[in-house]
């Protein structure tokens, strides 16, 4: 077999067309993890009754089961929720009506807010609690302490670990194909098919996500010293 650099080259246009795909589904998902992540983190730090358990049992249960099987559960069981729920209350709305990305965004969201939680929730637990009494001790409430005193520290302190959740779903975005969402891998097996040349359809789909994943962690040297700034009072 040889490679066919000619093919190779000429692939890439084809497959950049795919990337804002590609973004889209982990952008949302990484905005939404991490929403959910800071509220299920909350939850569990601070026991909350009733939804600490619950809590608990979603990120054991996502954490404990594939990437893949959350996407199947979600795009095989939401239409028979919605339709159900629809039916119930009278409505003409079916999940037919639902844009196959949104079940990847959807999916892909509930799995990345049980790996964001457990990042956001070793952050927070890696603030000194004295910080906290000490915001207390001059009459700031308790979500004042959080945005102004925790937050901000638990945010540099998991950066590293956040930057690794935003790579890996990155890379887990490449699942949405199996949903029939044409990604940056979709378009590689795509192109692929017209001539067989899968090898080199696919290395040039490496070579992309390799050039985002440096992307990402060049974003994140750049947060990191500009937080390193202001630790070492560098930024008035």
């Amino acid at each position: 077999m040889k490679l066919d650099v000619s093919f190779l080259l000429d692939v890439f246009p084809l497959l950049l067309s795919a990337l804002p795909t590609t973004l889209l589904i982990t952008t949302v998902s990484v905005s939404v993890g991490f929403v959910i992540g800071i509220v299920i983190a909350s939850i569990r730090i601070y026991r909350v009754p009733f939804l600490y358990p619950i809590a608990v049992s979603y990120v054991t249960f996502i954490r404990g089961t594939p990437m893949l099987t959350h996407l199947f559960l979600i795009y095989f069981g939401l239409p028979l929720l919605v339709d159900g729920l629809a039916s119930f209350a009278g409505l003409s709305f079916r999940a037919a009506s639902i844009p196959l990305i949104g079940f990847a965004f959807i999916s892909f969201s509930i799995t990345a807010g049980a790996y964001m939680s457990e990042v956001v929730r070793s952050g927070l637990l890696a603030v000194n609690r004295g910080q906290t009494e000490a915001a207390y001790a001059i009459g700031m409430t308790t979500w004042q302490a959080l945005r102004r005193i925790v937050f901000p520290q638990a945010f540099a302190t998991s950066l590293p670990n956040l930057s690794n959740s935003v790579i890996g779903m990155l890379h887990g975005s490449t699942l949405a194909f199996t949903v029939s969402v044409v990604d940056i891998n979709a378009k590689a097996q795509i192109v692929a098919t017209t001539n067989w040349k899968f090898f080199e359809a696919y290395i040039a789909a490496a070579i992309i996500f390799w050039g985002l994943t440096i992307a990402i962690e060049r974003i994140t040297g750049l947060i990191e010293k500009r937080i390193n700034l202001y630790n070492r009072g560098g930024v008035a």
